[in-house]
């Protein structure tokens, strides 16, 4: 085999051997729960906040609506007022004429009586000549403020005031120059008169007033209902939540079963939905829970009832050989009581490991596994099995938990070194995939060898292959497993490739990883 310098293959200096088995593993803190945060944000009513993002709305808007209404209820009395003053503008405008160079705009009396018809609001009408000269009616209206080239007998509409009093403004202007065009030659200069009509307010203000009245005061009526079929609506709709609150009260606290998700509207599935993979958690975190201490406890009784009977042989015993003897084995139970907790430890560990409490880094497989089977080089020494490193010459890097990883190697160590004989040899290699992007951590060793049939089980809790004489818990590759699925990685057994001896056809278990990018494996290539 092509393995690494010496150095990789049985170092002599800083070296560790194999974990202890009392339990006290350094990394055990790394497992350890997270504080709780202290204190609780206030709860929030869910019909409180949807009414106020409801009701506030509909409040402030009511205002506005009322603002507009007001604006267009104004709008709608002017329109026939101004049409009315533009017909009174246009009799003023039709009684102006010029006679032998005296501009006359005097109204007969039956167009005054027209003007001065209304009972409510006060007209008021003014001619104005070319020269601003007052030829007929009121001189208190304020001159319009126009451009320098007014377009005659077009009328325009303004606001403004006469005697402190608001009135609306209809003006045109009558062109004197018809009456004088027909001479050839340039044209005559523009001969303007100015024509107003004013009324006051009051008639519009009554029709707008009219018209809110009408829209308005329903408004006053309808908002309260409207108010209450909110209510109404907001307190049915979120019935189906108190119904459900009502069914899971009403539980029995072991029933963990799936809340019917069909009772419930369908803006409310996604949160039973979410309950039910919840309930399913936890219901087979309580039953790894359960199995946990019933295999603890079935595992516990041989270790716990061989420690007694050799203890109680012990304190019979006279002899100090066979009180010697009694001694080293019960020395052997409580070793292995001790491998078989700190085994179920780890498995429980790795059940609950989650990627909140230990998150996946960035880590170099060969440095981790290097390091990992330099522990136990002197186990290997003792049991006179040649313990080897091979790895290629650039890091892999991986995403995982380096702590988890280590345990699933240390156990893949130790089931080698367990079943290899002396004299044996056990192998740790890494390899990467460049095409596939993947890294293969194997652990090879000379023993007996997995049969195909057994090779399903072996994973299993606590499985052992019959006729096995070798000592152990049957949870190391239980372990494994566990480890490997929460990195995604596959498991794969094979018969060593490279056993000579047909009686001991060895094994390779495979643990395969996906690397990095593929841009972040050429540079550490490079």
């Amino acid at each position: 085999m092509n393995r690494d310098a010496p150095a990789a293959r049985h170092p002599a200096a800083g070296l560790q051997g194999p974990p202890d088995d009392d339990g006290n593993d350094p990394a055990d803190s790394a497992f350890e729960p997270p504080t709780a945060a202290a204190g609780e944000t206030a709860q929030r009513s869910l019909f409180g906040e949807i009414l106020d993002w409801m009701l506030v709305p509909l409040l402030l808007l009511w205002p506005l609506s009322i603002a507009i209404t007001y604006w267009a209820a104004k709008s709608i009395a002017n329109e026939p007022f101004d049409r009315a003053l533009e017909d009174k503008v246009t009799v003023v405008a039709q009684q102006v004429r010029e006679v032998g160079g005296v501009i006359s705009g005097r109204l007969p009396g039956s167009a005054r009586d027209i003007l001065r018809a209304d009972d409510i609001d006060n007209i008021y009408f003014q001619v104005m000549g070319p020269r601003n000269e007052l030829i007929d009616g009121e001189r208190d209206i304020p001159l319009p403020v126009e451009d320098d080239s007014p377009q005659p007998w077009s009328i325009q509409f303004r606001f403004d005031s006469i005697h402190n009093a608001e009135v609306r403004i209809a003006y045109t202007y009558v062109d004197l120059r018809r009456a004088v065009s027909g001479a050839p030659g340039a044209p005559a200069p523009a001969r303007l008169v100015l024509v107003q009509v004013a009324e006051t307010l009051d008639k519009r203000r009554q029709l707008a007033n009219q018209i809110i009245k009408g829209v308005i005061l329903p408004e006053f009526i309808i908002l309260p209902i409207a108010l209450a079929l909110v209510w109404l609506a907001l307190a049915r709709g979120l019935a189906p939540l108190a119904q459900l609150q009502q069914r899971i009260r009403a539980r029995r606290p072991d029933d963990l079963s799936p809340i019917d998700s069909g009772q419930v509207p369908e803006e409310i599935s996604p949160l039973v939905r979410s309950l039910n993979d919840m309930l399913a958690r936890l219901s087979q975190t309580i039953q790894m829970q359960k199995r946990f201490i019933a295999d603890a406890a079935h595992q516990m009784k041989t270790p716990l009832a061989g420690m007694r009977m050799q203890s109680e042989l012990a304190l019979r015993q006279t002899s100090q050989s066979e009180i010697h003897h009694s001694l080293q084995q019960l020395s052997k139970s409580s070793e292995a009581a001790t491998r078989l907790i700190n085994q179920l430890l780890t498995l429980a560990r790795a059940e609950n490991q989650t990627p909140e409490a230990a998150p996946l880094v960035s880590l170099d497989l060969s440095e981790l596994a290097r390091n990992a089977t330099q522990e136990w080089v002197q186990a290997s020494f003792a049991l006179k099995i040649d313990l080897g490193f091979e790895q290629p010459g650039y890091p892999v890097m991986v995403r995982g938990n380096p702590i988890m990883l280590r345990e699933l190697l240390n156990n893949l160590i130790d089931n080698a070194l367990r079943y290899t004989p002396a004299g044996g040899s056990v192998t740790v290699r890494v390899r990467a995939d460049a095409a596939q992007m993947l890294a293969t951590l194997e652990v090879e060793d000379t023993g007996p060898g997995i049969a195909p049939a057994e090779r399903a089980h072996v994973f299993e809790r606590f499985y052992r292959i019959l006729g096995s004489k070798v000592e152990g818990s049957g949870l190391g590759l239980a372990i494994v497993r566990e480890i490997a699925q929460q990195h995604d990685a596959d498991i794969d057994i094979a018969f060593n490739p490279h056993a000579q001896d047909p009686r001991h056809p060895g094994s390779i278990l495979r643990v395969t990883l996906a690397m990095q990018q593929r841009a972040q494996f050429i540079e550490d290539i490079g």
